[in-house]
């Protein structure tokens, strides 16, 4: 395989990695409750997905 004859410049570099951004999550709010949620998940507030009561929700005492 072939090496590179001549070196790259540091703007060449980065032009290549100008698009390794991170990217924000993208959330929704959940219908029952109106927390946000991510998308197709169920919601971690009150516990349901697509209208119906999946998994019980054990709410946390505060001191």
């Amino acid at each position: 395989m072939a090496n590179p004859t001549s070196r790259h410049s540091k703007a060449r570099r980065d032009k290549r990695r100008a698009n390794w951004k991170i990217e924000a999550v993208n959330m929704s709010l959940c219908p029952d409750c109106q927390e946000p949620k991510l998308s197709h998940r169920v919601c971690p507030s009150c516990g349901s997905y697509r209208g119906k009561k999946i998994i019980e929700v054990i709410e946390k005492e505060t001191a």
